[in-house]
C-alpha cells in the first residue's frame, strides 16, 4: 500500500496566506492535489494542513492540522509520517505549489516505485532532485528525524533515488506574481 502525503500546512507568508487555500482553475491549490493524488491511486491520503479549514471534506483524505508548522517543512513530514497506518509500504510526498504535477506524473512514480520497492524514486528538475518523490518504509525513521526547513531532498540524493524528469517541477508557485502569471497562462490556454 502506498500512501499520499500532501504538505501543505505552510503559512505562506509572501503569498499573503496559505498557499494550500488559493485557488487555480475554480479549486483551492490543496483540494487539486488531493484529486491528483486520489486519481493516481495513493491510499490512504493525509494532507498535513495548517490551523484552518481544509475544505477536503467530501474527498476520503485525512486532514491533520501540523501545530509545530512555523518549525518548516520537516514538522509536515513527521506530522504525516507519524500519522500513517502500519500497513503502508512506501509514501509519496508531494507539496500543494507545483501546477505541474498531475495524476500522470504520480503513476508515473509508482510505476518505477513498483520495480524496485526498496529504492526511493524523486523528480528530477533545476539539475537535482525533489518532489514529488516515492520513499519507501524503510526510509520513514529518517524522515522522523527531519528538522527545521528541511525536507527530504538530501535523503534522496545519497539514496541515489531513481529520477523521473520532470522539467515543470521548476515552476513552483512563491510569490502573488507566479500565482498572477500562471492564471493568465490556463485564461489563454485552449479548452
Amino acid at each position: 500500500m502506498t500512501a499520499g502525503l500532501i504538505l501543505a500546512a505552510g503559512a505562506g507568508r509572501r503569498m499573503g496566506g496559505p498557499k494550500a487555500l488559493l485557488t487555480l482553475g475554480g479549486e483551492t491549490l490543496l483540494r487539486r492535489a488531493a484529486k491528483i493524488t486520489l486519481a493516481a491511486g495513493c491510499s490512504p491520503v493525509i494532507a498535513v494542513v495548517g490551523p484552518w479549514e481544509s475544505g477536503l471534506g467530501d474527498l476520503e483524505v485525512q486532514a491533520i492540522v501540523n501545530a509545530e508548522a512555523q518549525e518548516g517543512m520537516a514538522s509536515s513530514i513527521r506530522t504525516g509520517i507519524a500519522a500513517l497506518p502500519e500497513a503502508v509500504e512506501a509514501v509519496l510526498i508531494l507539496t500543494v505549489d507545483q501546477p505541474g504535477v498531475n495524476a500522470d506524473l504520480i503513476r508515473g512514480l509508482l510505476s518505477l516505485g513498483a520495480m524496485d520497492p526498496a529504492r526511493a524514486v524523486a523528480c528530477a528538475y533545476g539539475g537535482s532532485l525533489g518532489v514529488p518523490a516515492l520513499l519507501p518504509r524503510r526510509l520513514f525513521p529518517e524522515l522522523l528525524a527531519l528538522r527545521g526547513d528541511q525536507g527530504a531532498k538530501a535523503i534522496l540524493l545519497r539514496e541515489q533515488a531513481v529520477a523521473l524528469p520532470f522539467p515543470a517541477g521548476t515552476l513552483d508557485l512563491d510569490t502573488p506574481e507566479d500565482l498572477e502569471r500562471l492564471r493568465r497562462l490556463s485564461r489563454a490556454l485552449p479548452g
